[in-house]
């Protein structure tokens, strides 16, 4: 449900007028239709907060309908995001001071990009014994280290 329809469906049950209700929340009557119409994208969490505290409601149910993140919208993400995390890793890393934990993060993305170039070599690798006639023909083969080594 969109703001300006959570707005009206609130007011409504209240009972309340949109001009009482502008009234309450120190809006003007025509801003308070603009709201409910949803020709206001964006409005101030001020006013958001006058309306919710003049129909004595919650405000996050305002600032949600409206795409703003709230305490309650922020602790779902991160639960969502913690369970897909081994939980002994997230407590290891809150230990840790944040610029070491970007530099854990700059290698392991060193790291992970380290083993994607390892999959590529192997799978290289793996047709290459699938088709040993045809692979030395159409791409040269690694060299190995000893052999490059002088």
């Amino acid at each position: 449900m969109n703001l300006g329809d959570k707005i009206r469906q609130l007011r409504d049950s209240f009972g309340m007028t949109q001009g009482q209700l502008a009234g309450k929340a120190s809006v003007s009557q025509g801003y308070l239709s603009q709201l409910e119409n949803g020709d206001v994208k964006n409005p101030s969490a001020a006013v958001l907060l006058r309306v919710a505290h003049s129909m004595h409601i919650d405000p996050d149910l305002l600032f949600e309908a409206a795409g703003y993140p709230t305490l309650r919208t922020l602790r779902r993400t991160y639960e969502e995001y913690e369970s897909t995390v081994d939980p002994n890793l997230v407590q290891y890393l809150s230990r840790l001071p944040r610029d070491r934990q970007r530099r854990l993060l700059l290698l392991l993305e060193g790291m992970e990009g380290l083993l994607d170039i390892e999959s590529t070599a192997v799978q290289g690798e793996a047709w290459d014994a699938a088709d040993p006639v045809g692979a030395g023909e159409t791409r040269p083969r690694r060299a190995s280290l000893s052999a490059s080594k002088g």
